[in-house]
């Protein structure tokens, strides 16, 4: 196996010209990320959970292997520590992907966003007690659905606390969004979000620097606690602990269900995730739904109407604050044409009749939204989001009959690699290729060879090594990271498994019973169930709701109430027999599982695929 590059004189010279385009750099958002500094803790180290200590090569000089742009946002990213953002506003960043917001209210601290993971926001949580008080949460705010900014509440909050009811609020259709949105694709989503944040790739000038939105997600306990509080309406009032909020509801934006709020006495406005330092996903590489541009920017153009006037700071749920209206105002009124920019001229390059590479490939900003940094695509890039934007209006068929029903990945690399005159003949034209550094055409090519036969090392290799000079040339993090783990992937093949390699069930036993049927019924092998029927009720004993449950046309049906025997168990034993943590003779040994009921389900149970977490993506 081959090791690591350096980089090439394509890349220096991709490098050298990205240097000549990037917008002066005064060093303002360096003083705005370090604004209001309190302190810290050592590396922001919690252990188990998230460390800065692998970034420290930040501090040196930037390698060849890394974008300059991209590095820069590293640097920012890597700040970290407890901030005063205005009075009675505090901001713990860099001890995750995303901020967690603390609020003085009349008794404690309202939480705004717990960051991913409970061991990162108790420590974040004990920072800000160690600096402004040994005092309770009194309150929590989700901005939106997204796990950053829910999953680590049990670091903030205790079970008493939840059981007596804490309130906990969030925007209209929160819990359905955030229990649902990856969950019917989960274990594709959880594989590709692998290559997105560089899970697997080493901590350094050649691997993982950064992912744009922060530095990295943390790895602790994740959690989700149902809100209390839905909030449903624009202009919706809350007071939580002595602290009045102005409620805006910005659903289809950053997320299915999101908002902003703007503190009238602090004049403190917060954007969510509505607004961050770089371009946002109009469509995520993890994959996920098309996000709409245009609603993004209509619901920032109305929060600077609604609140623009009385605003003297805006922060939000990743990176660092603006102070001063006229900065605020400025922002945000870029950060708004940025989204209606990518949208319009994409619809517009649409009805001139281009399709969505042609168009991704053409766009770009005008002067005045490319001389900032906070429109640069560290996250998402111009060429992505407008392939977004054709995808959420024209679908994924750009209209030319060829490409309607084309050959699968393998099919079509054999004949691509019989058209080249071979294997050998394939390699000679993609080494030349990546000689004259046109690394995009390298890894077509070589893709097409590894897809015909993935056991060919050379092509393996040569295709990782475009990958690579690919990683070290993108100003994108998540882009970084896909091509950098494709490489690692490509060049050190995972051995097969005889048995699925299951990711974690977490997001199965988040699921309320409804919402658990549903995403068992995409795990029914159609071609395993054939023309195989039943029907039975499922009762789940714990929370007392019974499932009419029938399989026909290879179908998994399921609606509230009986119909056919009965088989008796816990939401939690369901799991366990899905995934394989017990089996259907065990738990009706121990009485968990009774009823007539238990001989449809024996059938069904071998009619559900155990997905493998770990499946290829590089390679067939």
């Amino acid at each position: 196996m081959s090791e690591r590059k350096d980089a090439t004189e394509a890349t220096r010279a991709a490098h050298a010209a990205t240097t000549q385009r990037l917008p002066p750099d005064d060093g303002h958002d360096f003083e705005l990320a370090r604004r209001g500094f309190i302190a810290t803790i050592p590396d922001a180290a919690v252990p188990g959970a998230w460390s800065m200590a692998p970034f420290a090569f930040l501090e040196d000089e930037r390698p060849e292997t890394v974008n300059p742009s991209l590095w820069r946002q590293a640097k920012l990213n890597a700040l970290h520590g407890l901030f005063k953002v205005t009075e009675g506003v505090y901001q713990v960043r860099g001890f995750d992907l995303s901020n967690i917001t603390f609020i003085e209210g009349d008794r404690g601290f309202v939480v705004i966003d717990p960051l991913i993971s409970a061991e990162p926001a108790a420590a974040a949580l004990k920072l800000m007690r160690e600096h402004r008080g040994d005092k309770p949460v009194t309150a929590v705010i989700y901005t939106h659905s997204h796990v950053d900014h829910y999953g680590g509440i049990r670091g903030v909050v205790a079970p008493d606390d939840i059981a007596a009811g804490l309130q906990i609020v969030a925007p209209q259709g929160f819990l359905e969004a955030a229990v649902s949105e990856n969950v019917l694709v989960g274990n594709a989503m959880g594989r590709r979000a692998t290559y997105m944040y560089g899970a697997l790739l080493p901590r350094d000038g050649k691997g993982h620097v950064d992912a744009g939105l922060g530095k990295t997600v943390s790895t602790g306990s994740v959690s989700l606690v149902p809100p209390t509080i839905s909030v449903c309406e624009t202009g919706t009032r809350l007071t939580l602990d002595g602290v009045e909020i102005v409620f805006q509801v910005t659903p289809d934006t950053e997320a299915p269900a999101e908002m902003n709020f703007f503190f009238p006495k602090l004049r403190a406005l917060c954007m969510a995730e509505n607004c961050t330092c770089h371009l946002h996903n109009l469509y995520t590489p993890r994959g996920a739904q098309v996000r709409d541009a245009k609603a993004w920017s209509f619901y920032i153009d109305e929060a600077l109407e609604l609140f623009g006037a009385e605003t003297q700071v805006m922060f939000a749920s990743h990176h660092w604050p603006r102070w001063g209206a006229g900065e605020v105002a400025g922002f945000l009124k870029k950060q708004r044409d940025l989204y209606k920019f990518v949208h319009d001229q994409t619809l517009r390059m649409a009805n001139q009749g281009l399709n969505a590479t042609e168009i991704g490939e053409r766009l770009r900003l005008p002067p005045t939204l490319e001389a900032e940094w906070h429109t640069r695509g560290y996250y998402g890039t111009l060429n992505h989001n407008a392939k977004a934007v054709y995808q959420r209006y024209l679908g994924w068929f750009d209209g030319n009959p060829a490409n309607l029903h084309r050959h699968p990945p393998e099919a079509a690399g054999r004949r691509y690699v019989d058209l080249a005159g071979g294997p050998e003949a394939l390699l000679a034209k993609a080494r030349t290729a990546y000689e004259a550094g046109d690394y995009r055409w390298v890894a077509e090519l070589t893709s097409h060879l590894v897809f015909a036969d993935p056991d060919n090392m050379a092509a393996r290799e040569l295709e990782a090594d475009a990958l690579e000079q690919m990683g070290y040339q993108a100003e994108s993090g998540p882009w970084r990271a896909f091509y950098l783990t494709g490489a690692m992937e490509l060049r050190n093949p995972r051995p097969p498994s005889a048995a699925p390699r299951q990711g974690a069930a977490g997001q199965l036993r988040a699921l309320p019973a409804d919402q658990l049927l549903d995403a068992l019924s995409v795990r029914l092998n159609g071609e395993t169930a054939g023309a195989a029927e039943m029907a039975f009720t499922l009762l789940f004993e714990d929370t007392g709701e019974q499932f009419a449950v029938r399989v026909e046309n290879a179908v998994l049906h399921h609606r509230p109430g009986g119909g056919g025997p009965e088989a008796r168990l816990k939401r939690a034993t369901l799991i366990g027999l899905v995934i394989g943590e017990t089996t259907l003779a065990a738990a009706q040994a121990e009485g968990a599982v009774s009823g007539p009921g238990a001989a449809e389900l024996a059938q069904l149970l071998p009619l559900l695929d155990r997905f493998d977490f770990w499946f290829e993506i590089v390679a067939p």
